[in-house]
């Protein structure tokens, strides 16, 4: 069961909450659901285009929208806050911005905060948008996966696993190459796993990057 479900909906309501709070009727479900995936795709997108470069990424961990009456709420948590509020916060003044063209005329209330992450390498979204950018920079993937590791590892963690598929390194025929350090319990429901899965987009194809992070159990 660990090995073919999503770990965090295999955990929702026990190690895991929703990214998402909000009620809507049965007709409207699917049309709330379909722009709260377009903010965070916006989200995602205008950080990678306006704010990663060859040195530094985004680092977002994730993002969290609550629904009210009247209002929106987007909570970007994220381990490098400076990065969107350089320039005396215009980055962040011109996503709140384009973030509201993009909601229909009767959600224009929108309220967007940042929350800073003490231990951002911790989180396993920004673990592999990490990987993704030095294997965009062709950088060995095993030398890659090390240091991430390492990085992991400065934080309070149980475990760690990592794999990457693709035409690893440039290679012909693509495989699936994996590392693991500690513990990483798939299917204890009470073990507090991080996962995410996030795409290199590299010169020789398109490499899949998987990370699971275990923190501790309850």
């Amino acid at each position: 069961m660990g090995q073919k479900i999503n770990p965090l909906g295999f955990r929702l309501g026990l190690t895991q909450s929703h990214r998402s709070y909000w009620f809507a009727k049965p007709k409207n479900y699917s049309k709330i659901f379909g722009g709260d995936r377009q903010i965070r795709n916006y989200i995602e997108s205008y950080v990678r285009k306006n704010i990663r470069n060859s040195s530094n990424y985004g680092g977002i961990a994730r993002v969290e929208i609550q629904r009210k009456t009247d209002l929106i709420q987007i909570e970007i948590y994220t381990g490098f806050p400076a990065l969107l509020i350089e320039n005396r916060g215009e980055g962040i003044e011109q996503l709140k911005t384009n973030v509201q063209n993009i909601l229909n005329p009767i959600d224009r209330r929108l309220r967007l905060t940042l929350i800073e992450i003490s231990k951002p390498y911790e989180e396993p979204n920004i673990l592999a948008e990490y990987i993704a950018l030095q294997l965009e920079n062709r950088v060995a993937f095993r030398r890659t996966m090390r240091k991430a590791i390492e990085l992991a590892k400065r934080g309070n963690i149980g475990g760690i696993k990592i794999q990457i598929a693709g035409r690893l390194n440039g290679a012909e025929i693509a495989r699936v190459e994996w590392a693991r350090e500690g513990r990483v319990p798939l299917q204890t429901v009470r073990a507090r796993i991080n996962y995410c899965y996030y795409a290199a987009q590299t010169i020789y194809g398109v490499l899949g990057i998987k990370v699971w992070i275990f923190q501790d159990e309850e």
